[in-house]
């Protein structure tokens, strides 16, 4: 069973995963249960695009979740591999204006700053899969496709020191937002 280390990893994890359609939106319905002494959340619904069940369950870490936007604790997932928090993480900075003067009217500074709280999040979500000690993301870690040709396509992209420049980039941009 899928380990998940909080709702928003959870969350995800389902928006990286589409129905077999390639439908990503769905509704789920929500529900936690037991699953011998673990605690499992299971997240059901039909998808619009063909009709199908879509059914995620999730045995959720012994750990406190973190607050969102964090996806997890100190360890690295086990569910979303370091080249999808990365391309997660672009998605999301590029969605918002570098400046917040530069903002259209029907832009929301909160949307932006929550945008930017979320690549944070995931830009520190890839440093956890870097061991103490080593200048990169291992190659092994990379377990889903799309992760895979990222760091295929630019492996230097996942060096502990082009990460770190990009978090402070992220936080300094959200450092703006956020004054």
């Amino acid at each position: 069973m899928l380990v998940s280390r909080s709702p928003a990893e959870s969350h995800l994890y389902m928006d990286l995963n589409p129905c077999r359609c390639g439908e990503l939106e769905f509704e789920p319905r929500h529900w936690l249960g037991q699953h011998g002494e673990h605690l499992v959340t299971t997240y059901e619904g039909e998808c619009p695009g063909c009709g199908a069940t879509r059914r995620f369950e999730f045995q959720l870490a012994s750990d406190m979740p973190p607050a969102p936007p964090t996806f997890g604790g100190e360890q690295a997932s086990q569910l979303i591999d370091p080249g999808q928090f990365l391309w997660v993480a672009e998605q999301f900075a590029s969605s918002v204006p570098a400046d917040p003067a530069e903002l259209t009217p029907s832009e929301s500074r909160e949307e932006a700053q929550e945008a930017l709280e979320t690549a944070v999040a995931a830009v520190e979500e890839v440093l956890k899969f870097i061991p103490d000690g080593a200048d990169s993301v291992p190659e092994e870690t990379f377990t889903a496709p799309e992760g895979w040709m990222l760091h295929h396509q630019e492996p230097g992209r996942f060096q502990r020191y082009r990460l770190e420049a990009v978090l402070e980039a992220y936080r300094e941009g959200l450092a703006a937002y956020s004054g």
